[in-house]
């Protein structure tokens, strides 16, 4: 029961920091191209590859602590599925190069973020 309220815990966390990325966002981004979660999705796989990083070479991070900032935190914080809702709105508002932009940017650099994280952790 401690590791599930671990997990609700810091995806409540998570949540919540992405909810004021996306606040922060639409105030700084007057356009209809959904940076916010771009971004949130890029560091959100970064920071989950560094997490992953340090429990695979066996570092002072416990299952628990694992637990909170991947699954919960970093579970909460990322946002495929705002990603794909978002991606089918740019494509039915028929802005395909927004929508083509957004898929590639966020395949390539979500990629490239964890393959980055994972670097550094070695």
């Amino acid at each position: 029961m401690n590791r599930f309220l671990l997990v609700c815990f810091g995806g409540g966390l998570g949540s919540g920091a992405r909810y004021a990325a996306a606040l922060l966002g639409a105030r700084w981004n007057a356009t209809a191209f959904p940076y916010a979660t771009l971004a949130v999705n890029i560091v959100g796989a970064f920071l989950i590859s560094v997490v992953m990083g340090l429990t695979l070479r066996g570092e002072a991070i416990s299952s628990e602590a694992k637990l909170f900032f991947a699954t919960g935190i970093l579970g909460g914080f990322t946002t495929f599925s705002s990603f794909s809702f978002e991606t089918v709105t740019l494509a039915q508002r028929g802005q395909w190069a927004a929508a083509a932009l957004y898929v590639t940017l966020s395949l390539l650099c979500g990629l490239g973020a964890t393959a980055l994280g994972m670097v550094l952790m070695r």
